[in-house]
């Protein structure tokens, strides 16, 4: 099945990701970082756009206070499987290690280039995926949503991580565009391609 195209602009990207994008790093220019313990997959700097094929196993089945979701991590070729039965509520924010990595450990003050899905519990569609952009995206771990940062922090480089959050721990207001509204519990998989310490 075709996913979504998204054509997020980076400062809608960064409005649904991160909690505050509130001006610059100081180095907003200088998109590098350090890769640890690089993996072929890490080197490209890519995140593959492909959908994954349709026999792809989930690594990860979660059922809801309503609905389901299988979840498998992304591969060297294809992106990610986040498949939903809506509509996907829970009332706990449940994180899950898919393939555990073996760099640096994250921590608040790492700076990550990650590679990421996220779908609506709500309706089951992607509202935003660095996969489908083929690149990472930069990011300050403590200036994520919460559920999102639970997925990062004390992880290492490499990992690819499913987290199925909470309203609470997502966009208890809802989106800025209004994709996400107010209860929507949200589901993510993403790896974690570089980090360096702030």
């Amino acid at each position: 099945m075709k996913r979504k195209t998204l054509l997020l602009i980076p400062a809608l990207a960064c409005a649904l990701i991160v909690t505050g994008c509130s001006g610059d790093t100081g180095d907003a220019a200088d998109s590098s970082l350090k890769v640890t313990r690089a993996t072929p997959f890490m080197e490209g700097g890519v995140c593959p756009e492909a959908d994954p094929p349709a026999d792809t196993k989930a690594q990860w089945e979660v059922t809801g206070a309503s609905g389901s979701a299988a979840i498998a991590g992304s591969t060297d070729e294809f992106a990610p499987l986040i498949k939903v039965t809506a509509p996907l509520t829970v009332d706990e924010t449940q994180v899950r290690t898919l393939t555990a990595g073996d760099g640096d450990e994250i921590t608040d003050d790492s700076i990550v280039n990650v590679c990421y899905e996220g779908v609506n519990g709500r309706n089951g569609e992607v509202f935003d995926s660095a996969y489908q952009r083929g690149t990472p995206t930069r990011m300050r771990a403590d200036s994520v949503v919460p559920g999102f940062r639970k997925a990062l922090v004390g992880q290492r480089v490499g990992a690819s991580v499913g987290v199925v959050m909470t309203s609470a721990d997502g966009y208890p207001e809802g989106s800025p565009d209004g994709t996400i509204r107010p209860g929507d519990s949200i589901v993510f998989v993403l790896k974690i391609m570089a980090a360096e310490p702030s």
